[in-house]
């Protein structure tokens, strides 16, 4: 197994949060004990993905309010919350809120364009205004500004007995320094580099056509894309998201289950998927030296210091358990990373 020339600087995971329709309650607070989990095994980050109108988490900042009381140390952030979907002002105050009750430890993932099925839910999201929704990358910038405390409101002052602010509050300082931009192809790579923005990559990149099928030659580039436009250079932040299942202390019987869960999603990794040539990178599984040698291959991760490691969907909370603290006590280290 090659030696790191630079150590992995920041570990986290990323989580759904899946649920059981009949017993919501379970399965959330099945996910905020991964997250207390996580802070004993010194990640430094939990990450939760939206999932609107799904079994799984819809509500990250709210989840994530939970595990700021129950934590001390670990970030959270969210990977990705499509703003599609959400009031700008609205979003900023929540998430400053959270930011303020859990010390400053929240990165807010967004990213842009219609909601998911949104022939489906326009009449019902946005019943009045659907046609005039901006779901541009200028939402992006009305929320970071938003954030940072750019104007809300043309009234401030005292009206009777109550204070206004012409700004969202509460406002969380250093906040807006910690706003990713989740980009899948180059152009928005690029674009989040010329914001000032910190860029999430995923297990998913946008090819450039049907037979553009190397997708970490895609992801390198759109690294450099990003880092080439953004005022840091090299040193702007990227971190790195694909899904990796160690199995160094898993049973015979996790070790079955996990190489079938792979098997089944391996076969949209071949070529780009869709009208849009989305390409899905391929699931690691294996020891943790075995997934190390992996991604030291890999041109985009040889490009980051941080990664977010997405956990597998439906499996249950000992796979979990195991996977992370496989993730925390092996692969980590391998990958020169100290728990915090």
């Amino acid at each position: 197994m090659p030696s790191p020339s630079v150590p992995l600087a920041k570990l986290g995971f990323l989580t759904i949060g899946s649920f059981d329709a009949d017993d919501p309650r379970a399965g959330h607070e099945t996910t905020l004990e991964v997250i207390e989990l996580g802070e004993r095994l010194g990640f430094d980050s939990a990450w939760l993905r939206h999932r609107h109108l799904q079994y799984g988490i819809s509500s990250p900042v709210a989840v994530l309010a939970a595990a700021s009381q129950r934590t001390s140390r670990i970030e959270f952030g969210t990977a990705v919350t499509p703003l599609g979907w959400e009031n700008p002002l609205r979003l900023a105050e929540d998430l400053s809120t959270v930011d303020i009750l859990s010390g400053g430890r929240v990165h807010p993932g967004v990213s842009v364009g219609p909601p998911m099925h949104f022939a489906d839910v326009r009449e019902t999201l946005y019943p009045d205004t659907a046609d005039a929704e901006d779901f541009t990358y200028e939402r992006v910038k009305r929320f970071v500004g938003l954030v940072r405390g750019d104007t809300a409101s043309t009234f401030s002052g005292v009206e009777g007995i109550e204070q206004f602010s012409d700004r969202v509050q509460p406002h969380a300082p250093g906040l807006a320094d910690r706003i990713w931009y989740g980009a899948a192809s180059l152009n928005s790579a690029r674009w989040a580099g010329e914001q000032g923005l910190n860029l999430l990559t995923s297990s998913v990149v946008k090819a450039f056509g049907p037979d553009d099928t190397d997708f970490a030659a895609i992801q390198h580039g759109q690294i450099e894309a990003f880092r080439s436009a953004h005022p840091d250079g090299a040193a702007a932040r990227v971190s790195q998201g694909l899904v990796v299942i160690p199995t160094d202390s898993a049973t015979a019987e996790q070790r079955e289950k996990y190489t079938a869960y792979v098997d089944a999603r391996t076969p949209r990794t071949a070529k780009p998927q869709g009208p849009a040539n989305m390409l899905f990178a391929q699931d690691l599984v294996g020891t943790s030296d075995e997934i190390a040698e992996r991604l030291y291959a890999h041109a985009a991760f040889r490009d980051v210091t941080e990664v977010v490691f997405a956990l597998p969907f439906s499996f249950a909370a000992a796979d979990y358990e195991q996977i992370l603290t496989d993730i925390a006590t092996k692969l980590g280290p391998a990958l020169g990373w100290s728990p915090r």
